[in-house]
């Protein structure tokens, strides 16, 4: 099978690291180059220190037109602005991991138009699609655990509370993400006005269109590095096992999305492309958990699945990965 020839704007971060570690080990894939404009000429390494001995790449300066797949790992609002001031080749597929392009009032850019790129939910259109926008990391935890019920029409009310650890922040050191502010620490943040409720709402209603979903949701920043856990709460009067069911069957056929009858937990999935799930009920409220790692299956790990959609692979390609157990 060919290989995918891939680039990367903006390889310096958080989600930019991650994808390089996934995709110098992708078997269909080969890294063309690694856009960074602050660390052109250095090695891959000096950056991504863990990387010394896996490959000898170095940071770009230039851009090429030699590629199949072009990855943006920029921060929010700069996609829109480095695509209109760069002229990439309609032949190259985009997948945008900022929010740019999230929301269908803003999916289009000349004549390029992006699909949202959450499997669970639009796999049939991420294959034809020739430009990803790449869900947020909260908004594919809540909304994993929420759309069997929207398909079902049982949304109205939702209370959702999560926390993120505090590679959630970026790279760049702010006073929240510094380890002595977030060392034996928690605190609510953007209660109720987060970025991602936007994409959330789109996505519910495209299951359960016709209706108005109220979905009030409290962040929370975490001590520890990596991983989203998510509780949200909704009235529901089917019982546990007609809800597992429900789940089971939606989930059915995406090879990353678990439906779990024990109690989870964030070690399950940190270092791996799993979303894990689990529902609680106690008379008509039901409570659905859901756990995801938030540079992989919220960012660059579900990046590949995109890539790997498109592109006509194995879903699974090059995500095969460890969780931390210990």
């Amino acid at each position: 099978m060919a290989n995918i020839k891939a680039g990367i704007i903006g390889g310096a971060g958080y989600t930019g690291g991650e994808l390089i570690r996934l995709l110098i080990r992708h078997p269909h894939v080969n890294v063309s180059f690694i856009h960074s404009r602050s660390n052109a000429g250095k090695p891959v390494y000096s950056v991504h220190q863990d990387l010394f001995g896996d490959t000898d790449l170095e940071f770009s300066g230039i851009l090429s037109n030699d590629i199949d797949v072009l990855f943006l790992c920029l921060g929010h609002g700069e996609s829109k602005k480095f695509l209109s001031e760069n002229k990439i080749a309609d032949k190259i597929s985009i997948i945008d991991l900022a929010n740019d392009f999230r929301l269908s009032k803003q999916s289009k850019i000349g004549n390029r138009e992006f699909v949202y790129g959450l499997p669970e939910l639009n796999r049939d259109n991420i294959k034809k699609a020739n430009n990803i926008a790449n869900p947020g990391c909260f908004a594919t935890t809540i909304q994993l655990g929420l759309l069997p019920l929207a398909k079902a029409g049982l949304l109205n009310e939702i209370y959702t509370t999560g926390i993120t650890g505090s590679t959630g922040a970026g790279q760049s050191l702010t006073q929240t993400s510094h380890f002595s502010w977030r060392a034996n620490n928690i605190q609510a943040y953007k209660t109720l006005t987060h970025q991602h409720l936007g994409e959330i709402g789109e996505s519910l209603l495209q299951l359960q269109s016709g209706s108005t979903i109220d979905l009030s949701f409290v962040p929370w920043r975490g001590d520890f590095t990596r991983g989203i856990f998510v509780s949200s709460t909704i009235n529901c009067d089917l019982s546990l096992e007609e809800l597992n069911k429900l789940f089971t069957d939606f989930y059915k056929g995406h090879p990353f999305t678990h439906v779990s009858k024990e109690p989870i937990f964030l070690k399950q999935v940190v270092n791996t492309n799993k979303a894990v799930i689990h529902l609680e009920k106690a008379g008509s409220k039901l409570v659905v958990h859901s756990a995801i790692d938030n540079l992989l299956k919220g960012a660059s790990g579900q990046a590949i699945q995109n890539m790997n959609i498109m592109s006509g692979l194995d879903e699974k390609a090059g995500l095969q990965l460890k969780p931390s157990g210990f």
